[in-house]
């Protein structure tokens, strides 16, 4: 279905209007009037794009205000921002092939963090032998914060089981957590303290949660300064400085949009039934419904989710989004038919 207007918390289809529960702008800053009055004023000073590399003579401070920001955010020792999430992955998976053994992933992992030669992590629920052996190596372990069709950080208990002669970096995807999750909204990263992660590298999309096209690279100092090296950033333009700026002057704004969006999930965790077919966790705003044909039972009732088929699934992906602008009118409506479902196999 085309649109030709950003869906908020209602869309208009055909012409007519439906609640939206899709999407994934979970504090709903791309249409809040202040978020977009502090966009423009940065438009004004930095202008809709700039071109340069990041090595470039000129150095525009947009960058750095935005990017000490972040770092604070997250609790990162240092950030970098580039124009996508998806370049963050692959420019930090550039970076670390000659310093790497062995890749090892999650089976459900983001393309953002896929390397092509990389081992799969588990097999059938057990853990990949090569990380129980005794030989020495350095390992990068890539996995999303938050795996797809799961409401949960990843368990990193696994960690536990790997030979100490094994170097571990861990790269975390946070594209789907990064605003959402953690201490006012930082983040996973900050909560992993596993002793047996030398190094730990956040990438992350900024046009989710943080309503700006961007991406976000964090980790330590010393890393952050191997990546301003990289062949890719060095050639590569920037995030626009405009929407970096935007990212640091929106702070208080962040904290207002987290608070909202976690009391618009406790009204949920207060008044939607339990139901096996329905995850949903109260820190996290997305639902999966395993339900047949929500898709439609939804639309019929003028509710617009989330549906398609992802990279790698063969079936229609459901999901139902909860945002911060969602009213409690909206919320009531999508509790009553989730609860009806549930009713109805009781």
């Amino acid at each position: 279905m085309k649109v030709d207007k950003f869906p908020d918390r209602l869309i208009k289809v055909d012409n007519e209007k439906n609640l939206y529960f899709g999407g994934t702008a979970y504090l709903g800053l791309p249409p809040n009037k202040k978020f977009k009055k502090i966009l423009y004023k940065n438009i004004e000073r930095w202008g809709t794009a700039y071109g340069s590399s990041r090595n470039a003579n000129i150095k525009l401070t947009a960058y750095e205000k935005g990017e000490t920001f972040l770092a604070q955010f997250i609790q990162a020792e240092a950030a970098l921002t580039v124009s996508s999430g998806m370049l963050a992955g692959q420019i930090v998976l550039d970076s670390l092939i000659s310093d790497t053994d062995v890749f090892y992933h999650f089976s459900n992992n983001h393309v953002a963090i896929s390397n092509s030669n990389s081992l799969p992590l588990f097999t059938n629920g057990i853990l990949n032998p090569k990380l129980l052996d005794n030989k020495t190596e350095k390992i990068c372990i890539l996995t999303d914060a938050v795996p797809s069709n799961t409401v949960k950080p990843v368990s990193l208990s696994f960690l536990d089981q790997i030979e100490n002669c094994k170097e571990i970096t861990l790269v975390l995807d946070e594209s789907h957590s990064l605003g959402i999750l953690g201490e006012n909204g930082s983040g996973v990263y900050a909560s992993i303290k596993h002793p047996k992660i030398k190094r730990k590298v956040l990438v992350s999309s900024l046009g989710k949660a943080m309503g700006l096209s961007g991406g976000v690279i964090a980790s330590d100092s010393d890393f952050i300064s191997t990546i301003k090296s990289n062949a890719i950033f060095v050639s590569s333009a920037g995030m626009n400085p405009a929407f970096v700026s935007t990212l640091a002057d929106s702070e208080k704004l962040y904290q207002k949009q987290i608070k909202k969006l976690k009391r618009n999930l406790a009204y949920l965790k207060t008044n939607l039934l339990a139901n096996p077919n329905i995850l949903f966790d109260e820190n996290y705003p997305v639902i999966y419904p395993e339900i047949a044909n929500i898709n439609t039972i939804l639309a019929s009732k003028k509710i617009i989710i989330t549906n398609f088929k992802y990279t790698s699934e063969t079936d229609y992906l459901n999901r139902i989004i909860i945002t911060a602008n969602h009213e409690k009118k909206d919320l009531d409506k999508i509790i009553q038919i989730l609860n009806e479902y549930q009713s109805e196999i009781d």
